[in-house]
């Protein structure tokens, strides 16, 4: 059972009621009448957090966010999803992480009641919570979510040669590359020209959700490389080839070859 705050303290020992919330009787009881005061209630204060972002392998810091003049006197951090889990505890200035949770040996709980997680595993992400008491009774609830991405892989590039049946142009040059990384969720893709000051990739077509580009190129392209870039929230990478290679590579087996309206495949080695 998770710890939770009742009439009495956290350490067992006897709550002295204040004084504020006794009866006050003035000499009108003679008459029969009973003045009460009345007290603003002390109502709970719930604050949704912004989304904190990490990867595989890194540590997170989970900040605690304090309103001002509050004197925090009991802290303490859960879980709530998929699974609710105890994490750790202040009491007092007194700070406890050995709680048996899948976050045992990974929980580090600062002087100012943030919680740092780490080493974070894909299966981290979740709900995390912390509720404060201050030393008036009231209590001050944040919840954060927290998204743990796998970091991006280097992707592949493959340099597909569009042939017909009519002698090549030794000019021109019709390309489509494709782009491919493992571990596919979460990833998006886009492309880049080199060594341009416009780092657009120049006229092209997009397929396949930006996995595919679509090229025309001429001589002057020669030198040009151009670079999938594929990233998720948290990390990213690059792989960089240069497809006039690849269209002279074709029409040189062209010539030995008499083929009918295809699209040839060249796999490009990355450069990075």
């Amino acid at each position: 059972m998770h710890p939770h705050f009742t009439g009495a303290s956290m350490d067992g020992g006897p709550q002295s009621v204040p004084s504020s919330c006794v009866q006050h009787r003035d000499k009108s009881h003679e008459l029969g009448v009973t003045r009460v005061s009345v007290l603003p209630a002390l109502l709970p204060i719930a604050v949704i957090g912004a989304q904190v972002l990490s990867k595989v392998g890194d540590s997170v810091l989970l900040a605690a966010e304090q309103p001002p003049g509050f004197q925090v006197r009991e802290a303490i951090w859960r879980s709530l999803w998929p699974s609710e889990e105890l994490l750790a505890t202040s009491f007092r200035g007194s700070l406890e992480t050995l709680y048996h949770s899948c976050f045992l040996g990974r929980v580090q709980l600062h002087s100012n009641l943030s919680l740092e997680l780490g080493p974070l595993q894909a299966r981290d992400s979740g709900n995390f919570s912390i509720l404060m008491v201050d030393t008036s009774g009231r209590t001050w609830t944040q919840t954060l979510q927290l998204k743990v991405y796998d970091a991006v892989p280097r992707p592949t590039v493959q340099v597909f040669i569009a042939v017909t049946g009519d002698a090549p142009a030794l000019n021109t040059c019709r390309v489509f590359l494709s782009c491919w990384a493992p571990n596919t969720s979460d990833i998006t893709y886009s492309w880049r020209r080199e060594g341009m000051m416009d780092s657009a990739a120049g006229p092209h077509s997009l397929f396949t959700d930006q996995r595919v580009l679509s090229l025309s190129l001429g001589l002057r392209d020669k030198d040009v490389a151009y670079s999938c870039i594929v990233s998720n929230p948290v990390s990213w990478d690059l792989a960089t080839v240069t497809p006039w290679e690849s269209c002279h590579h074709e029409a040189g087996k062209k010539k030995k070859n008499d083929h009918t309206d295809e699209v040839a495949p060249e796999t490009e080695n990355p450069l990075v």
